[in-house]
């Protein structure tokens, strides 16, 4: 089961938490209304402080990250006792290669010299609305035109 951690666990993990999350429209506490992403917390959101900035939030993202490795473990798992799985070698450096291609996309967005790194979400806010927010909908999602309509931006 070692290895099928390394081959298969981690990379699907770090593939689905990059591609695969949750929306929430919120109204924060003195603040204004805004998206936040994350499953099952959220653990990103715009800056405030100026445009094209975002807020992280540490101990949120290392939690959705563990949730997402357990879930992973756990499909693994209950996959290898049903059926043996050997990957195959290109299988999982074609996997490996995806994920880390995958990971660019965030990493860039994330070293935004402007972007506020927080250990934990300092703010209370009301959830009005949520969904599943997928890599490749941005503002183009329909449920974001309905909350932030284009007069607004």
């Amino acid at each position: 089961m070692k290895h099928l951690i390394l081959k298969l666990v981690l990379p699907l993990t770090l593939f689905s938490f990059v591609f695969v999350t949750k929306w929430a429209y919120v109204l924060p506490e003195d603040a204004p209304d805004d998206m936040l992403f994350g499953f099952p917390l959220p653990y990103r959101c715009s800056g405030w402080h100026t445009s094209l900035s975002e807020q992280y939030f540490l101990m949120e993202m290392a939690f959705d990250l563990l949730v997402y490795f357990i879930i992973w473990l756990a499909i693994i798992y209950l996959v290898n006792r049903l059926i043996a799985v050997r990957p195959n070698r290109a299988i999982v450096a074609a996997l490996w290669l995806v994920t880390v291609l995958s990971l660019a996309f965030p990493v860039l967005r994330a070293s935004n010299p402007d972007n506020v790194f927080k250990t934990k979400r300092d703010f209370k806010y009301e959830e009005v609305d949520t969904g599943v927010h997928f890599m490749w909908d941005s503002e183009t999602n329909p449920d974001y035109e309905k909350y932030f309509p284009e007069e607004k931006r």
